[in-house]
């Protein structure tokens, strides 16, 4: 950490322990990852003893405990990508509803929409779900992406051939939207319990 995030995480971690008051070492963690999500948990952790060992700040010792909750957890930076697959896919349905074929040129909005959410999310996520970690990168990521969407939506339609519903728009775009939702959800939970894992065995 250069000199100049230093200082600032210093004006904050003070900041808040004027304004907030927590109770202890986790709490203003947790509160300061809300303000610095570009700084890990254990850079925080050291820059707060450091300022108690220097008397700056009085806090209660730290306890051993998850970093974040995972409901706070969805609001750093990390979750970004989870948030941007859920608005696009919900985005992308909405338009299969609003947007009809008569309707240019908001029509290509629902084209250009309905391709990422057919060709690439369900994809993605199942990725992001197997593979929480950077174990691949974006280009590999990207690629099977795309195939694993490929696989993906056909077995959809096939599942609903069998079922009241049929192949039909409405009853493809639902599924695909709930099959999307259920993937990211499950990938970043698994990203959660992971970060949760690796500060727990540093620890």
């Amino acid at each position: 950490m250069n000199q100049k995030n230093k200082d600032r995480l210093e004006q904050i971690l003070i900041k808040l322990v004027k304004e907030k008051k927590p109770a202890n070492v986790q709490q203003l963690v947790d509160l300061t990852r809300l303000e610095t999500t570009f700084i890990s948990e254990q850079k925080i952790m050291q820059h707060i003893l450091r300022l108690q060992n220097q008397g700056k700040l009085k806090l209660k010792e730290p306890s051993i405990r998850p970093p974040l909750k995972f409901s706070t957890y969805l609001k750093t930076r990390e979750a970004t990508w989870y948030w941007i697959i859920i608005i696009l896919a919900t985005a992308a349905a909405l338009t299969v509803f609003i947007f009809q074929e008569n309707t240019p040129p908001l029509i290509y909005i629902r084209y250009m929409l309905g391709a990422i959410f057919v060709v690439f999310l369900p994809g993605y996520s199942l990725i992001k779900a197997l593979f929480p970690e950077k174990e691949l990168d974006n280009i590999e990521r990207a690629a099977l992406s795309i195939g694993i969407s490929l696989a993906i939506v056909p077995i959809t339609g096939l599942i609903l051939n069998y079922t009241p519903w049929g192949i039909r728009t409405v009853p493809i775009t639902l599924s695909l939207l709930a099959l999307t939702t259920i993937l990211a959800t499950a990938a970043i939970m698994r990203k959660y319990q992971k970060t949760t894992r690796n500060i727990l065995n540093e620890k």
